[in-house]
C-alpha cells in the first residue's frame, strides 16, 4: 500500500458516456478505451497573437513577481504530487493516512490510470511549448530535459488535482467548498511556478470535470466511492484534525489574490 499511495503522481502524468455493451474497461482502469476522448472534449490552446494568449504572457510575467514569497513555496509543495492528500487535508478536515483509509488510495491508484490518457492524449495532439521556454523568468523547479519537452497544454498536475477534488468533494459534501477552493489553487500553483500558462491551467479543469463526469456513470467506479465515502467518514470522526497553525498559515496565504 505504501507503493500505491507514493505513486499516485506519477502514474498519472506518464499519462460522457459508458463503455458500450459487451465492452469491458482495460485492466486497472475504469473505463473502456475511448470512454472519455479529452482530445475532443477540449478546445484547442489558444493560438499566437489572440488576446486568450497574450492574457497568458501577461500573467505570466506577473506572476514572476511572486517568487520566494510564501505563494511561491506552496506553489513549490503542490508540484510534489504524491503529497496531493496532504495538501487537501486542512480543506478536508483530516489527513488521510494508509492505515485509515485504503479503499481512498486504491480508488486514487485506479482513478489515475484513467487520469493518464485524459491528459496525454491532448498534449500530445497540441505540442504546446511550456511558458517559461519562451519568455524569460524564473520558475520554481528545476528545468530539466523532460520538463523541455512535455507540453504545456492541458496541464497535468491541474487535472489531477482538479480530479481528486472532485472526488474529495464527492465524499464528504459538507467540505465541497474548501475542497474544490483548494483544487483551484493547486493548478493555480503552475501557473506561480510559471511551467503552465493559466489557460492551460484552467484546460485541466475543464478536463478533470469532464472526466469525472464520464467515472461517475461506471458501476464500479461509484461502488469503489461508496466504500471509500464510509471509510473517510470513519477517519474523519476518529482524527485526529491536520495541525491547525500550519492550515492557519495556508489559508492566509491563499486569501491573497493571484494577481
Amino acid at each position: 500500500m505504501r507503493t500505491i499511495w507514493i505513486g499516485l503522481a506519477a502514474l498519472t502524468l506518464s499519462s460522457c458516456a459508458t463503455a458500450p455493451h459487451g465492452i469491458q474497461a482495460e485492466r486497472g482502469r475504469y473505463l473502456a478505451k475511448g470512454a472519455y476522448d479529452a482530445k475532443a472534449m477540449l478546445p484547442p490552446p489558444p493560438a499566437k497573437g489572440t488576446p486568450l494568449a497574450e492574457r497568458d504572457r501577461q500573467i505570466f510575467h506577473a506572476t514572476r513577481a511572486l517568487k520566494d514569497t510564501p505563494r511561491w513555496s506552496l506553489a513549490q509543495a503542490d508540484n510534489v504530487e504524491e503529497n496531493v492528500l496532504e495538501g487537501y487535508a486542512c480543506a478536508l478536515g483530516v489527513t488521510p493516512t494508509l492505515q485509515a483509509n485504503p479503499k481512498l488510495a486504491g480508488l486514487l491508484l485506479r482513478m489515475s490510470r484513467d487520469v493518464r490518457p485524459a491528459v496525454s492524449g491532448p498534449k500530445l495532439k497540441y505540442r504546446r511549448p511550456r511558458p517559461y521556454l519562451a519568455e524569460g523568468g524564473p520558475i520554481c523547479i528545476n528545468r530539466s530535459l523532460g520538463l523541455s519537452i512535455a507540453p504545456d497544454y492541458p496541464s497535468g498536475h491541474s487535472t489531477w488535482g482538479w480530479s481528486v477534488g472532485l472526488l474529495l468533494a464527492e465524499i464528504a459534501p459538507d467540505r465541497a467548498d474548501a475542497i474544490l477552493a483548494r483544487a483551484k489553487a493547486f493548478g493555480e500553483s503552475r501557473v506561480v511556478c510559471g511551467v503552465h500558462n493559466m489557460s492551460s491551467v484552467e484546460a485541466g479543469a475543464q478536463n478533470a470535470r469532464n472526466l469525472f463526469t464520464t467515472l461517475k456513470a461506471s458501476p464500479a467506479f461509484q461502488a469503489d466511492l461508496a466504500a471509500a465515502r464510509l471509510e473517510l467518514e470513519a477517519a474523519r470522526a476518529k482524527g485526529p484534525a491536520p495541525d491547525a497553525a500550519r492550515c492557519q498559515d495556508d489559508a492566509a496565504v491563499l486569501a491573497r489574490p493571484l494577481l
